[in-house]
């Protein structure tokens, strides 16, 4: 699990404190996001705690911090709506606990789904993300990490409440929390420039919190989140309820499931790349999709639910000096004691203390070097980014990702539907098409218009010497091309094609003269 014998004493120290700053900062959002899925706070805690404790261990990237996260609980929402529409006979009790079971079973199939794409090498299509889209998924994330914190400061009710309304009415209601966040982000700011020895987040928690405990000011406090409770058990096995296991009930999860591994490995794999290229090392994909499964199989078992990688805190982590993997397992297990030991003390934090630290992350998670080169940008690219922040703010992180991997593939091939030609004649009055580009789909129009088969002389030769075939529908292109010219009684030849590509054409197979330096590539065709 750790190799002892690459940690210094340095390291120790880093890892132990970061992760407890950690620990700290995912009390408010596993709660948070337990309420947007609408089971008890125990439901996301249980989920930070579990799939935090088995990814540090088996997790494709150390110190990576997983938990329950808002991009996850989200598709939950939708489940709890199907779920009230096919028990609608049971009061708001049973119906809670209908909800919980079908999360749970939920969980558990996603985790399944999630080991099954780790498993079939399939992590590495995270590289399919194009960087402008991977600017607008950082950018869009940091504006919802940050608009997410104005829920903690409203003391009313917010359900009605747009956020600029929570600001205006929290504002009046209890200034001092902006005081204690400017007064987080100020120690957060400067204190890394004069040392590193702690974390500047944990000072200000221990800091504040002991400020305000003395002076007894009147603020929000992370115990007040809670509501009633007032000790937490510790996670244990829930058996899922069978009567579940139903076509009707099925059809409502199966499909959920599939969403929530989607959306956790999308932004599991987008924060890996974001911390890869933080460390400088390379972390794997592979291996963070099966223990991710592994920890949402392991959640839905013990009562939590599904959740991924969260940027935010992982940020923090690594910020604070906690690279390796002990820092994300001292997190999880410093969670556990914290929420069921130790939760007068961890009550008396003041959320504003937390809010401020989520705002730091925010702003550290923000690209503003993209900023700078929107104007640089080409303007397909400028409108990747921005269509991606846009849509992860206001929709779903999953969608916009996807959207934006749409939006470029489309864009190359736009760029990439022309080929081109250039004609030459011998002496014998052959003619010879000199072909560049790629042939595939998109450029299947642009390859026909360039012959002229009627004003062609008798004998003709295509060279793709400078061309590459790139799918079925440049060789079925081919094929159509060299039928019309023997339907006009005319010689045709192909040069320099694969032997891949000699053995899809039917038609033109024949027609394929064999050259010296042939190339070796191979096509995408349907098998």
């Amino acid at each position: 699990m750790f190799n002892l014998q690459n940690y210094s004493t340095q390291n120790i120290k880093n890892d132990i404190l970061s992760g407890a700053l950690v620990a700290v900062a995912l009390i408010p959002e596993a709660i948070a996001f337990s309420a947007i899925a609408g089971v008890n706070p125990m439901v996301g805690l249980y989920a930070a705690f579990i799939i935090g404790l088995v990814t540090s261990i088996l997790g494709g990237k150390p110190g990576m911090i997983s938990g329950a996260t808002g991009a996850v609980a989200i598709v939950f929402v939708s489940l709890g709506v199907a779920v009230k529409g096919l028990y609608p006979e049971l009061d708001k009790e049973a119906l809670s606990i209908m909800i919980l079971h079908h999360i749970l079973i939920a969980s558990i199939f996603a985790g399944l789904f999630q080991i099954a794409i780790g498993l079939m090498k399939m992590g590495k299509f995270i590289r399919l993300v194009p960087q402008p889209a991977m600017f607008g998924f950082v950018n869009g994330l940091a504006i919802v990490i940050a608009l997410a914190q104005f829920k903690f400061l409203a003391p009313v009710n917010v359900d009605t409440l747009s956020w600029s309304e929570v600001i205006l009415n929290s504002f009046k209601e209890n200034y001092f929390m902006y005081i204690l966040i400017a007064l987080t982000m100020l120690i957060m700011h400067f204190l890394p420039k004069y040392t590193k020895a702690i974390p500047a987040g944990l000072v200000a928690i221990i800091s504040l919190t002991i400020i305000v405990y003395i002076t007894g000011v009147d603020t929000k406090l992370v115990g007040q989140l809670f509501g009633d409770i007032t000790s937490i058990p510790l996670p244990h096995f829930v058996m899922p309820d069978m009567s579940l296991f139903n076509v009707q009930s099925m059809y409502i999860i199966i499909p959920t499931a599939f969403l929530v591994a989607m959306v956790g490995l999308i932004e599991s794999l987008l924060t890996l790349s974001v911390l890869d290229e933080m460390s400088g090392k390379k972390g794997s994909g592979n291996r963070e999709c099966v223990a991710q499964g592994i920890g949402n199989v392991c959640s839905g078992s013990f009562g939590g639910m599904a959740g991924c990688a969260m940027i935010g805190q992982s940020i923090i982590n690594f910020s604070s000096g906690g690279l390796g993997r002990l820092s994300s397992f001292v997190a999880s297990i410093f969670l556990l004691i914290l929420v069921v030991s130790l939760f007068p003390v961890i009550s008396a934090v003041p959320v504003a203390v937390l809010i401020g630290i989520m705002f730091m992350v925010s702003i550290g998670t923000f690209e503003f070097s993209s900023i700078r080169r929107v104007k640089h940008m080409q303007k397909s690219d400028a409108f990747v980014l921005l269509t991606v922040t846009i849509i992860t703010v206001f929709a779903d992180l999953a969608i916009a990702v996807i959207a934006g991997i749409i939006i470029s593939a489309l864009v190359f091939a736009w760029k990439h539907a022309k080929i081109h030609s250039k004609i030459e004649e011998d002496d014998n009055k052959i003619r010879v098409y000199k072909l560049e580009g790629p042939l595939f789909f998109a450029s299947v129009t642009s390859f026909s218009e360039q012959f002229n088969i009627d004003d062609d002389p008798d004998e003709v030769i295509i060279d793709f010497k400078d061309a590459r075939v790139m799918d079925s529908s440049g060789a079925e292109a081919i094929d159509a091309l060299t039928e019309k010219y023997k339907k006009a009684g005319k010689k045709l030849s192909l040069r320099h094609l694969s032997n891949d590509c000699k053995k899809v054409l039917t038609t033109a197979g024949p027609f394929c003269t064999y050259e010296e330096d042939d190339p070796t590539y191979k096509i995408a065709v349907n098998q």
